[in-house]
This record gives C-alpha cells, structure tokens and sequence, in this order.
C-alpha cells in the first residue's frame, strides 16, 4: 500500500477511534486520550528533530552543487533571481488569499476551539504579546547570530539560513584535498539527514492516527469546517499561481503560449502529481522540456535541476498559507513584522526543503517556530497534506520548467515552443 493510501486510511482511522472515543474512556486500564498524545508527540518531535541538520545541509548541498564556471555568471544569476522572484510572488500569493477568505476564524471567532487548540491558545498568544513594528530590527539581529548553537536551540533558523548559504558559496570555492572532503562530508550528512527524514514520514501515518484521534476525541467533528475552507483556500491560490502568474510572465518574458508549454509538460506533471516528489519527477522534466517544449540542454541541464532543488513555489505558498491559518484559529492579530516575518521565512525554507515527499513539514515547524507558535500545531494541517503536497509538488514542476523556457528565450533558443505538438508526437510515434 503506498504512503498516501496509508496516511488515508490513517485519517479516517484516527476519526473513527476519536468519534467513538471519550477524554475518560479507557482500554485495559489505560486512557486513551493520553496514548494518542503520545504517538502524536513522538510523530511532531520526530520532524523537529531533523528541522537543523535537514535544512542547513539541504541549503549548502545546492548552493555547492550549483555550476561550475560559466554556470555562476550570466546564467546562474538570472536563474537565481528568477527563482527567488517568483517563490516571493507565489508566497505573496497565498499572503493575500489567506488573508481574505481567514480559513481560521469561522463566524468571526477564532477556530481555535472547533480545532481543539484552547490548550496551547494562551501560551502562544503570550509569545507574541506586546510584539510590533520595532521588532523589525530583531529580526535583522536574527540574520547573523552570534552563536549558531544557540539559534539552533532556540529554533531561530533565519540566521542559520543565512549562515547556510555564505557557508556553502564560500565552500564551493575551496580547492585541493579539504575542500573536496568537506564537501563529500556535508553531502554525506545530507544524504542521512534525508533518509532519516523519508523513515520518520514512513511513521507518518501513525503519527497522523494519533494527532487525529486526539482531535476528534476533545473535539468532536467539528473541526471539518475550518479544514475544509484552510484546503480551499489552498487550492485557490496554488491555482491563482500556477495559471494566472507563471502563464503571464510565459506570455510576456518568453513570448510563447502557455498552453502549448502546458500541453508539453502534461505527463512531467501528471507524474509530479502523484509521486509528490520534485526529485523524482526530475527526469521526465528534463525529457518534457528538451523534447516537448524545445529548451537546449544546456539551459534545461543548468535550471531544472537547480530549480529542483531551490525552486519550490508550491511549497513556499503553502508554508505561508498554512502558518497563517494556525496563527488565525489560535486568535493572533497578526501585525505587519509578524507577517513579514513569515513572507521571509516561507521564502528562505522553500529553498531548503529536499524535493521528497512532506518534507515541507519540517519546514512549517520552522516557521511556527519563528513566530512563536508550538510545533505541535502542525498537526492540524495532516489531515490534508497529502493531497496538497500532491497538488503544491505540481505548481513546483510547473514552476521550474517555465523558469527553463523563460531562461532559454532569455539566451536567444529561437526553437523554444515552437514545433506544434501534433509533429512531435508524430515524431515520437
């Protein structure tokens, strides 16, 4: 059974045990309640385990693995800035979506109760008190830590984001025998950190047994509604981006037409869809976009694998989307700094976020982290995150292959979408 058959059933497991469950109800002596806590503790704890060694080796891995010598100059850079461009409008997106259908505040109250949060409301709100615009400077202070350990143990991962990407620019220029090793070292602790990763969302479906049933079981089925609308709401601005946004700038960067690049990259999608893994959706890119779309292979070789691995605008809408509508069913009255802050960090952790399934996950914990939300909050959003991580891993398909035939018209390939699809798959025939 696939992990998403699994997280499925896990869900409506967990409903069923929490509907039927009472907070005294109790089995062979021991409560319930309590038990399914701790599974969902254990599942939470594990993500936050993983959150520093994950996104800093994630973020130097790429910065390393960018180019070589041209790679860096003319091309790179518009990649980059195209890049961090439209992850930034993606995140903006979803900003503004978030913010006008509020998917936390049903019937002009805070969702906090429906979803069972009036535990954890209190000390949430109290870590934000008093916060404002003068908090700006703070956030500043963050960037660049005095003391990387601490940041790491205080969950401020805007400074180890930055350290991150100095560390693994500046290690992509050291040459000879200690260059050569510490980068196989920090790919090697990637590789691990990622597999441990991939092990503890193979829990996934336990974990989201657990978080749900204690849900439902202080909760009732009550907690329907502010999902369903927070799924909506996800789903609209995923939908904005994807064919409003990236069809536009085809139309007016690259001067082609977006239906004949979204004929083209069809079964790429089709296969991102369901895989939910950027990573392994790679190769059918590649093809889709060199063979379907016209791109060179030199453009398509330098941005797709990039774009896999920084270019996650699904993701970064998502993460912003998903903060937001915890930070609205736990009452905050989210101040311009506070949502600043969550625009920037949703923007620096896509970068970092591996291109495997959930792995966007550990990428919330930080965000909540950062703005002073428990991490234990994520566990509202399980309930539909396999289907949007589906749909958000899409929208970064998507993303990086109209990077690749905006950059390819950018360099002068006058072939880009050019050969009508009905020839190419005569061709192919």
């Amino acid at each position: 059974m696939k992990l998403h058959h699994q997280i499925f059933l896990a869900m409506v497991l967990g409903g069923i045990a929490g509907a039927l469950t009472e907070e005294s109800t109790r089995l062979f002596g021991l409560p319930l309640l309590p038990g399914y806590d701790l599974i969902g503790d254990l599942f939470i704890n594990a993500l936050k385990m993983v959150v520093v060694p994950l996104i800093t080796t994630a973020i130097i891995s790429g910065m390393v693995n960018v180019g070589d010598g041209d790679d860096l100059g003319r091309l790179g850079l518009k990649t980059v800035v195209f890049y961090l461009s439209t992850s930034l409008i993606a995140v903006l997106v979803g900003l503004v979506v978030v913010n006008l259908i509020a998917p936390g505040v049903i019937d002009g109250q805070p969702a906090r109760n429906l979803l069972g949060l009036s535990a954890d409301t209190d000390r949430a709100l109290a870590s934000i008190e008093g916060r404002g615009a003068g908090d700006f400077t703070e956030i500043l202070r963050q960037l660049l830590p005095p003391n990387l350990f601490q940041a790491a143990a205080e969950t401020q991962m805007l400074g180890l984001i930055v350290f991150s990407l100095f560390f693994g620019f500046f290690l992509r220029t050291l040459s000879g025998a200690p260059g050569e090793h510490l980068r196989q070292t920090v790919e090697g602790i990637y590789q691990v950190t990622m597999r441990i990763t991939m092990v503890i969302i193979r829990f996934a479906p336990l974990g989201v047994f657990g978080l749900i049933a204690a849900t439902v079981t202080r909760t009732g089925l009550d907690a329907v509604e502010p999902l369903a609308l927070f799924f909506v709401t996800v789903l609209l601005a995923l939908g904005i981006h994807m064919f409003g946004v990236m069809p536009l700038l085809i139309r007016l960067f690259a001067k082609r037409s977006p239906v004949r690049h979204l004929q083209a990259m069809a079964p790429a999608l089709m296969t991102a869809f369901s895989s939910a893994s950027s990573a392994a959706t790679l190769p059918l890119s590649m093809e889709c976009v060199q063979k379907r779309s016209g791109v060179s292979k030199r453009t398509s070789s330098f941005v797709l694998p990039l774009g896999a691995t920084v270019n996650m605008d699904g993701t970064a809408l998502y993460e912003c989307v998903a903060a937001i509508f915890i930070a609205q069913a736990y009452g905050m009255d989210l101040s311009l700094t506070t949502q600043f802050v969550i625009v920037l960090t949703a923007l620096l952790t896509s970068i970092g976020v591996a291109s495997i399934p959930a792995a966007s996950l550990v990428a919330i914990t930080v965000i909540l982290g950062t703005i002073g939300l428990p991490a234990e909050a994520i566990g509202l959003i399980l309930v539909t995150d396999r289907l949007l991580d589906m749909c958000r891993t899409a929208v970064n398909v998507w993303g990086d292959s109209v990077g690749a035939v905006i950059l390819a018209r950018s360099e002068g390939e006058e072939d880009v979408l050019r050969t009508p699809m009905k020839e190419l798959e005569t061709e192919r025939a």
